[in-house]
């Protein structure tokens, strides 16, 4: 899917009806959505809590906290990239804190042009996530049949008194004849002996 087709998902966290409302307008349907929009951190927990957002824009401050221990919180989240809006004098201070954690920070007062960049700097960082994602699923698919073939042939060596290098040649050879996975033989002879 290229990223021109791609729907990200937007919490926004902002107690200000004005910027939601710039905000929101930047947004199209074709290439944002769902979209919610919560005016504290209590809110934006539950919101964090019930559905997995692709970014969290959060304008500080927020009646309950400044947004920065929202923010690295929120970007703890595997699959969620999270900018936070600051007053320019403040970005130098909260640039220092919240960099490391790899929050993007954005100055106010906003441009259109501003936030569209971000926007696609948000996207290029949730696309990145997305391949290691897809990295970090394929290691551990790798590992399960790693482990699984190994409890097979610790049974075919108590079972069948095979010793390793036999096991898991049978197991290889199996594979092979029968035009199926290491992991499907070792399924079946867990199967039929475990």
């Amino acid at each position: 899917m290229s990223l021109k087709e791609r729907v990200y998902s937007i919490l926004l966290v902002s107690a200000s009806e004005n910027l939601n409302r710039s905000l929101t307008e930047l947004f199209p349907p074709q290439k944002y959505g769902p979209v919610s929009t919560v005016g504290d951190v209590s809110a934006a927990k539950r919101k964090l809590a019930e559905y997995d957002y692709d970014f969290v824009i959060v304008n500080s401050p927020l009646p309950d906290e400044d947004g920065m221990r929202f923010s690295v919180d929120a970007v703890g989240r595997k699959n969620t990239v999270v900018m936070l809006l600051v007053r320019a004098e403040q970005y130098p201070e909260f640039f220092d804190r919240a960099a490391e954690f790899g929050v993007f920070l954005l100055s106010k007062p906003l441009s259109r042009s501003s936030v569209t960049l971000a926007l696609d700097w948000l996207s290029s960082a949730r696309e990145r996530l997305r391949q290691t994602e897809k990295r970090v699923l394929s290691f551990e698919e790798k590992m399960d049949e790693i482990r699984l073939v190994n409890r097979a042939k610790w049974i075919l060596i108590s079972e069948l008194k095979m010793t390793e290098p036999d096991a898991h040649r049978y197991i290889e050879k199996q594979a092979m004849d029968r035009c199926t996975t290491k992991r499907g033989v070792a399924e079946d002879i867990i199967k039929t002996y475990g």
